[in-house]
Parts: structure tokens; sequence; C-alpha cells
């Protein structure tokens, strides 16, 4: 009997542990928004004539969270994911090959203007987080 119980423990985990949820890096849908706000900020704290959506942005925030705990993940699980170093670093390397992509130069504000114009007229979520000034 002890041996059986031992059996049907160590199965259950090898199911819980195959059921596990993916690393949050790999739902699209929450990495994508993430990426969009990242480059929506970056692109308001380089263009002058740009100023963010805080309430959109926050309602994304919001939304995102929402969906990554619907989906099992914990609060740990997504501050670990929004703290992460190495998240920040490949978020930021998504980022530079995107706005080389858009042709925008980082020493040069009018390009990441240029952008957001872009974002904001063909109403991406990037453009929603964005407002002329």
């Amino acid at each position: 009997m002890r041996q059986f119980i031992l059996s049907m423990t160590l199965i259950a985990c090898a199911a819980g542990a195959a059921a596990a949820n993916p690393p949050l890096r790999d739902v699209k849908s929450i990495d994508n928004a993430v990426f969009d706000v990242a480059v929506a900020d970056q692109i308001r704290k380089n263009c002058p004539e740009i100023a963010p959506r805080l309430i959109q942005a926050l309602s994304i925030f919001r939304a995102t969270r929402a969906e990554a705990r619907a989906l099992g993940y914990t609060d740990d699980e997504i501050k670990a994911y929004a703290d992460s170093d190495v998240e920040k670093a490949r978020m930021r390397a998504k980022g530079d090959a995107y706005f080389k992509a858009n042709g925008v130069v980082a020493s040069d504000p009018q390009s990441y203007c240029a952008l957001g114009h872009k974002e904001i007229e063909k109403s991406s979520r990037i453009g929603s987080l964005l407002r002329i000034k």
C-alpha cells in the first residue's frame, strides 16, 4: 500500500509539472503588451512633442496582469518576469530592432517623433499609449 501511495504521488507530481505554465515571455499576448508599453515609453521619452496616455498605459498594465492571473500565474511569477534583468535586456534588444526597422536613430529625437506619429495615425496599441502635446 505504501508503494502504491508513493507511486501515485510521483505520478501526480509529474502531471503537475507537465501542466505547469510556460514562462510568461512565451505567452505572446502578455509579452506583446509589455513590448508595446516599453516602445511607447521610449518614444515619449525621446520625442519632445509626444506625451504618454498614462490612464491607457495603466489600463493595459491591469488587463495584462489580470490575463496572467487568469492563466494561472501567481503574483510572484508576474513580479519575477517584470523585474527580471534578463527579460529587460531581451525586451531592450527587441525594441532596438523594432526602432531600427522603423528608421529610428537613437541620437535623432525627430526619428522617434516620426515613429510615434505613425503609430498614432494607424491606431496601433503603441499609438493608443501616445498623444501629441
